[in-house]
């Protein structure tokens, strides 16, 4: 998969470049990165990308123009090296913005049978309006708070889609069992040593189901813990997921018994 990415601040994504599954996704070739920026499209001395907005205002709107060729410059690389693909079709730009409609599993899901995708990561109070109506075709935001630019947006919907690819996570379970696939939370996870001692003396013990050895069983009590956390945490999730018989009974039963939900 190839991604453009677009910010004032290429260096920062050293951090997904350099580091864990997205690091090691790049050394491999699961996917590709070229970084803009859009100080390098501009035409004065002072390689100008922002203004004062019209009709007043705090803060500064960052230029169409700088934005535009940066966005044809990506399009026209990436065009250069698909243009053999049977595959190929015009770039999706995404700008990441706390406008945007929300970042769902679903949208990273389709993201990842992408090929390409560009990614417009911006600074400022703004963008001028006539850029991202007539370059941009989808707007997201990974949640209702304002961040210093779209960097940290960015890369975060990278980290998703990059784990989504053939290859980049060594389990091929792993993204498969991610919270969020199938609707629910993920379900506790607990590792070695099978009684921790915390500091207050407290012995804190492995739930012995998953000492068991009683695979069908464990599998049943995850699914149960995560249909608890789910609607302990995220009762909106429950809301628009219709539950299967065994989901449904899952929660009955622990209803009923009132046992084996985690302690925090």
């Amino acid at each position: 998969m190839i991604f453009d990415v677009i910010s004032l601040f290429p260096e920062m994504f050293e951090a997904i470049t350099q580091h864990g599954i997205t690091g090691r996704a790049l050394q491999n070739n699961i996917y590709y990165l070229q970084l803009w920026n859009p100080r390098d499209f501009t035409t004065d001395n002072h390689k100008t990308v922002d203004d004062r907005p019209y009709g007043g205002g705090p803060g500064m709107v960052m230029l169409a123009e700088p934005l535009e060729k940066a966005i044809i410059a990506s399009k026209a690389r990436q065009k250069e090296i698909l243009k053999d693909s049977l595959d190929f079709v015009d770039t999706k730009v995404i700008h990441l913005s706390p406008t945007g409609k929300p970042l769902t599993h679903e949208i990273v899901m389709e993201l990842s049978k992408q090929k390409n995708l560009i990614l417009l990561a911006t600074r400022y109070e703004g963008v001028d309006q006539r850029l991202l109506n007539s370059l941009v075709d989808e707007e997201y935001s990974i949640g209702d708070y304002v961040l210093s630019g779209g960097e940290l947006p960015a890369m975060a919907l990278m980290d998703a889609v990059i784990r989504q690819l053939p290859g980049a996570l060594g389990d091929k379970d792993s993204a498969v069992e991610d919270s969020f696939v199938d609707g629910l939370l993920d379900c506790p996870h607990y590792t070695r040593p099978e009684i921790f001692t915390n500091t207050t003396g407290q012995e804190l013990k492995v739930p012995a189901i998953l000492m068991s050895g009683n695979h069908a069983k464990i599998k049943q009590w995850r699914l149960q813990q995560s249909l608890l956390l789910t609607r302990a945490k995220r009762p909106d999730l429950l809301a628009v997921r219709s539950l299967t018989k065994e989901e449904a009974r899952l929660l009955a039963d622990f209803d009923l018994e009132g046992s084996g939900f985690p302690k925090n």
